[in-house]
């Protein structure tokens, strides 16, 4: 295993090894015999470990190799952090909006867990995520109020275009970034054909792209999967809002492989940790792509 030291204790973790833009780019290259990969969204979601926390990140990585949906905001003062509402009430001790608090005012809130509990952890910096995850992980940045600009100049400044991809709901986002680092990756949200062949004639090469199909698979999105994969393109199921809230711990498990099962390349999930169990028969072979440190 590899040894990690973070918060003065050494942690068994799991690592994702992508070392350059160009690994990155390969490690989204569908080949079809690609070993399935687990994301985790906001994180993942656990008892006494909350969403957007790098202890988060750093608990799940203890159970499976994994990369990380997480989501920059901005405070008051323009400091990017991790935190997925506009509002502070459901993830930590602070009230009303997080755009009305400074740097300084964040850093003295505690984060909530996913059952509510005040835990001793803090809002992250999305520099010192970005900083953490170096060798460890890749960390796919949503889009919430952050300029793009602004994402852009952090990438840079933490030379962290190799472990990053950028979440991107139409061409026109997607263009901005490649027109200013041709080797960003990007997680694309397609989900229509016209969306596909949006991102076709955009002159990005689908080498730049993984592609985000929905919550579910459906005959439609199933059609839109097949002509990716054709292009080498890996796709992946954000199952939050589905398959996560079965509430029959099997039926869910179940699930996950079918999922896999169906060509799903990438499940992103808020329970991160369940998926790697299910689909363990599936991600232990040995592999570049998700290496057990």
């Amino acid at each position: 295993m590899l040894f990690i030291s973070y918060e003065g204790a050494a942690q068994k973790m799991h690592s994702l090894k992508v070392n350059s833009e160009k690994e990155l780019h390969q490690f989204f290259r569908r080949t079809g015999k690609d070993i399935p990969i687990i994301s985790g969204h906001r994180g993942g979601k656990f008892k006494d470990y909350p969403e957007n926390s790098i202890e988060a990140l750093a608990y799940t990585l203890q159970h499976t190799p994994a990369f990380f949906e997480v989501d920059p905001r901005l405070t008051k003062d323009s400091v990017v952090v991790l935190f997925h509402d506009a509002t502070l009430d459901r993830t930590s001790t602070g009230k009303g909006k997080l755009s009305d608090y400074t740097w300084e005012e964040v850093k003295q809130l505690k984060l909530k867990d996913s059952e509510g509990n005040i835990t001793p952890y803090r809002i992250p910096t999305l520099k010192e995520a970005l900083l953490w995850a170096k060798g460890k992980t890749l960390l796919n940045l949503d889009k919430k109020d952050v300029p793009p600009e602004m994402i852009a100049k952090i990438i840079d400044e933490n030379d962290a275009a190799a472990h990053v991809l950028l979440t991107v709901h139409n061409v026109k986002d997607a263009r901005f970034y490649y027109e200013h680092n041709s080797n960003l990756m990007f997680s694309a949200h397609i989900l229509k054909p016209e969306s596909l062949q949006a991102f076709e004639s955009s002159g990005i090469p689908w080498s730049n792209i993984m592609a985000y199909i929905g919550p579910n698979l459906t005959a439609e999105n199933k059609m839109i999967l097949d002509d990716l994969h054709a292009r080498n393109v890996k796709c992946m199921i954000g199952t939050g809002p589905s398959n996560d809230k079965l509430k029959d711990p099997a039926e869910r498990m179940s699930s996950y492989q079918e999922l896999i099962a169906g060509g799903v390349d990438i499940i992103e999930s808020d329970l991160p940790i369940d998926v790697a169990h299910a689909l363990s028969k599936q991600t232990t072979k040995k592999s570049k792509r998700a290496k057990k440190g």
